[in-house]
Formats: structure tokens, sequence, C-alpha cells
């Protein structure tokens, strides 16, 4: 049958195939209604043997924890620092490629008066390429006055330290200022100042702790602000810097990582029972080894740091011994018990004295010490230009010898890096402002066309400071501040000091390199 054929078939009988796919259709739709009907109900007459989940009520389990970092939480504060390193500055008539040859007229005038020259110290800003560095820390305030414990190496030589607390608003931080470092024990008080007082931590007795109790660290790991982990003191005693006398550290295995430098160790009384200053690790990151400095040592360093000298002052009679006990000394030197000196140095008080290598000391005052740490302790405590009766023994015979202490600071200065001639503020004073001025004498008057005997002249500008941040730069010649002429460094001082934080400050300024017809601007901010 061909093509032709069969479209003749469909056209005569088209109603028939159109009425059986209509009903083949509609049976379909009927099948599947009845079963689809049949299957619901069937679902819904069997129940499901499922339970159903339910939510249970709060409740109070173990949270020691959550307490105590509520608690210290707000007392424990992230610190961070900017510090300059000076690099090699050029020679007269070298050239930067980074400078502007057109003001290299002004810049030698410059140089001339502020030292930018050879025999000079340049300044910021006077081609000396300077290198900023930042470091985080962390602290916890111990004073509701605003004072702080962290570590020394942490705001070291540091040109701005600023401080921010836990309750800050973004971006909000508050300058603090050195009271006292200790390069003995690393720790150091700075202070910042508020109109209000702030949350301080208690501290506790490190003595009391025991090897497994629970501990909490609190810091800025990495500058995560507010971290807090938890772990147990896994040794206590140790010694991990060879020379260092004052340090021995609580080990605990809480997480402690770079920036919780400065944070404190916390018992599960919430006391600080120590200041996180080290870890042990090949990877610069949490291995379960860290150190803290025991609260004992920090309390007694705080309490001279800040006093009058803001320094700690230790006695010491100028003898060295072994750090770690060894019997066979004693036995050696014919002693049973005691520390035998291995070295007295020359002119020191032991010396003075006639103690000698080999002399094994016994008693302090009648009080009896068997080990270097005690030795230690007992003269370390007394003040410089006390007397101290010592018990010893030499070739098997008991003597006895009257020292003079003296201070251990000036004694090993050398072996501590210190300056003899140091014994006043560890730190220099701070301007508020954070420049150096000069008054204008009446050739750099002429020269800078200004009035003879008006303003001063901006020798340096801080890193870091207010005046930094307020685009003041070095030879900038100041008018006015807040409307005060100040035509000499006193009157600059002078109104200096009246400022206060949170004050807002207005420059009247010459700006450097402009001359009469520039005209002047004004610099201004909120001091911080």
């Amino acid at each position: 049958m061909d093509s032709r054929a069969i479209w003749v078939r469909l056209r005569t009988h088209r109603w028939v195939y159109s009425f059986s796919i209509v009903a083949t259709l509609a049976l379909g739709i009927l099948i599947g209604t009845v079963v689809s009907s049949g299957v619901k109900g069937k679902e819904g007459q069997k129940p499901s043997d499922a339970t159903p989940l339910s939510v249970p009520a709060p409740q109070q389990l173990s949270n020691t924890f959550s307490q105590i970092a509520k608690q210290l939480g707000p007392c424990v504060v992230n610190i961070n620092t900017e510090s300059t390193i000076k690099t090699q500055r050029r020679r007269r008539g070298e050239q930067n490629p980074d400078d502007d040859d057109s003001g290299g007229g002004m810049d030698d005038f410059f140089n001339h008066f502020f030292g930018g020259g050879p025999g000079g110290q340049a300044g910021p800003g006077g081609g000396d390429g300077s290198i900023r560095e930042r470091s985080l820390g962390s602290g916890v305030i111990v004073d509701a006055k605003g004072y702080i414990v962290t570590n020394r190496h942490v705001v070291e030589k540091a040109d701005r330290i600023r401080v921010r607390l836990q309750d800050d608003p973004p971006g909000v931080q508050h300058d603090a200022k050195v009271i006292g470092e200790d390069q003995e024990t690393d720790l150091a008080v700075i202070k910042i100042d508020l109109e209000r007082a702030v949350p301080s931590a208690k501290m506790g007795n490190s003595d009391g702790m025991q090897v497994g109790d629970w501990v909490l660290a609190i810091g800025s790991p990495f500058g995560q602000v507010g971290t807090v982990t938890a772990g147990i003191v896994s040794a206590k005693g140790r010694d991990i810097v060879p020379g260092r006398q004052f340090q021995t550290f609580i080990q605990t295995d809480a997480a402690i990582n770079p920036g919780n430098s400065g944070g404190p160790l916390v018992n599960m009384n919430g006391e600080v029972i120590g200041i996180n200053t080290a870890i042990l690790s090949e990877t610069n990151a949490y291995a379960g080894v860290g150190f803290s400095l025991p609260s004992n040592t920090v309390v007694q360093v705080y309490n001279q740091l800040i006093g009058p000298e803001h320094r700690v002052s230790r006695g010491s009679i100028g003898i060295q011994f072994d750090a770690v006990e060894n019997p066979a000394i004693n036995r050696v030197y014919g002693a049973g018990t005691g520390i035998t000196v291995a070295h007295v140095v020359p002119g020191s008080p032991a010396d003075q004295a006639g103690l000698k290598t080999g002399d094994t000391i016994t008693t302090v005052d009648g009080k009896k010490v068997t080990k270097g740490t005690e030795l230690v302790a007992e003269i370390a405590s007394r003040k410089p230009g006390s007397k101290v009766e010592l018990g010893f023994l030499r070739n098997g015979k008991v003597q006895e010898a009257s020292v003079t202490v003296a201070d251990r600071a000036k004694l090993f200065a050398a072996r501590l890096n210190e300056d003899d001639g140091d014994n006043g503020e560890s730190t220099p004073k701070q301007s508020k402002f954070g420049i150096t001025v000069r008054k204008l004498t009446p050739e750099m008057a002429d020269r800078l066309d200004v009035p003879s005997g008006k303003g001063v002249i901006v020798q340096d500008v801080k890193p870091g400071s207010f005046a930094e941040d307020i685009g003041m730069s070095r030879g900038d010649i100041i008018l006015e501040v807040n409307k005060q002429p100040v035509n000499s460094e006193e009157e600059f001082a002078r109104v200096e000091s009246s400022m206060k934080s949170g004050q807002d400050v207005v420059f009247l300024v010459r700006q450097r390199g402009s001359s009469a017809q520039d005209g002047t601007i004004f610099m201004a901010g909120t001091l911080q």
C-alpha cells in the first residue's frame, strides 16, 4: 500500500482514530487517579514509627571556663607598636632616586641647621632611608588607673605604643607611655590615660599552682583579639634562657602563639598566675609547649617599676656559680650542701670581702641555703649598700664574711648590656605632639623670609605621632597653637603641656619651602 492510499484511509476513518486516542487517555487518567488515591490512603492509615526530635532546656554544665573568660576578657588588651629602623644615611652629594631635585637647595639649608650632613643625625624625611616596623602583642590591666603589664620585647624601642580595649569601637585606640622596663625578666609596665576607670585583673600566687592544674591563656594571637585557650600546668621552674637567673617559667600546653606575648595565664579562680612570654616551636607557632613568667616574679618587678626610679634594683655580691646543681662539685670541694663559687668578679663586694673560687656558701644571715636560686633570691632582695653575713666552707673549715651588697645592674652592666650611668627613667619623656622645635635664629628667619622673632621651626617629627598624623613635617614653621603665639621653645612647651587628651589642636603653619606670599595654613586634629 503506497503513501497516498494510507492518507486516503486516514481521512475516511479519522473520527474512529480520534475517539480511540481520547478514550485511551481518559482511561489512563482514571486508572492513575484510583491507584494514587489508594496509595495515599494506605500511607495515611499506617503511622510512622520514627520518634520526633526535641531541643532540651538550657543546662548549666561545666561553665567555669566561660565565667573566667567573661571576667578576665575586658582586662586583657591588644597592643600594637610602631618602630623605626635607621638604615645607613646618604653622604653629602649622593643622589637618592626618590628625591625631588627641585628642593635640593632648601634641603641643604635644613641639613645645615638640623644635622642632616656629615657629622649630624638625619631625622625623618632627611634621606636616612628609615624603615617602619609594626608588631602586635597583648597585655593585662592590673590597675583601674590604666597600668598594664606586658612583655618588654613587645614595646622595646617602640616609637609609638597604642592599646585597644575589648569594648572599644572599631578603630579606637589609646596611646600608651612606658612606665618602666626590666631586661632580666622581659617585663614592662605601660599606662593609658582615660577619664574613666578600666577593668583590672586580680593577681594570684603562682607558688600555689601544681602540675596538672587547669589554666587559661588569654590574648591576641596573630592579632585575633580576645582569644581564649585552655590547658594545664605542664611543669614549673623551667629555665629556658641560659644566664637569666630571674627567669624561671611555668610551662603550659594552653595554646600560645605569636601575639599572645604579654597576655595573662589564669587559674580557675580567675587570678593571673603568669604572663605569657615564650613558646618552644620549630614552626614559630603552637606546638604544645608555652612558657609564662610566674605572677610572684611579676608582682615584685611591677612594684619596683611603678616606683620613683621606674627601674628594678637587685642586690648582688659579684659571684658566679653553675646553674645546674651537680653533687660531684660539692663532693670534690668537701662540702655536703651549699653553693660552690665558680668565679669571683674582680673588685666586687665578694672579692673585697675575701671570697675565693671554690668556697661553698652555706648560709645567708644565718639562714641555710642549699640551691643557687635560694642564694640569688636572698641577695637580690637586699638593697644595694646593705650588709649581709655569709657563712661558707673553705677546705672543709667553716668561715664567715661580712659583704656589702652592690647594685646588680651596675656590677654586671657589660653583661646585661646596660649603661652604668643610666640612673634616670628608662625612657625619655614623650612629647604630646610628637615634634621637636627650635627658635628661629635671625639668619634662619632672614633666609626663610619670616619676621624676626616670630615662630618656631619643626626640627623633628616622630613617626606615628599626632603631628605626623595631621601632616606636619620637618621644616614647617609653627606661628600659633590654638591662637597662642609660639616664638620660642619655652612658649611652645608651655602651650603643649596645657593640652589634654580629647582636645582639639589647631596649628597656624608656614609650610616648608613656602614664601611669605604663599601665606599660612591650618593643621588640626584631636589629641589622643
